[in-house]
């Protein structure tokens, strides 16, 4: 996990985030242990119960089970909810400003995908 802290956000949220990252880039999968709150509090100078309740966070949403005395597990399926809840608000909230954009600059697909294969990104079909 990244030690820098955004000002503009609680840190418990930031590092409620910060795990769901690692669960969708599979850094921890189904079955996984989160690092002890023991543990994230030392390494990051932060107060157990910040640790704590960002770790809640991710119980309530129901993609971190807590096993009493061992700790706290990545529930079966966490990436799969992750992702579909992420492309969901993507395409509701991100979607419609980038396609407004686009539209604006009046930009074509072949435009776009000629951009993403020159800056050495995914989607085009040499990838």
């Amino acid at each position: 996990m990244d030690p820098k802290w955004n000002e503009d956000l609680p840190i418990y949220r930031q590092l409620r985030d910060r795990v769901v990252a690692m669960i969708l880039e599979g850094v921890l999968g189904d079955g996984d242990a989160l690092p002890s709150v023991r543990n994230v509090a030392a390494e990051y100078r932060l107060n157990p119960l910040t640790v704590l309740k960002g770790y809640q966070e991710l119980v309530d949403e129901g993609l971190v089970e807590k096993k009493r005395g061992r700790g706290m597990f990545v529930t079966e399926g966490s990436r799969e909810r992750l992702l579909k809840d992420e492309r969901a608000r993507f395409l509701e909230k991100e979607w419609p400003l980038v396609l407004a954009t686009i539209e604006r600059l009046g930009l074509t697909a072949s435009d776009l995908l000629q951009d993403t294969r020159s800056a050495g990104g995914k989607g085009g079909k040499d990838d």
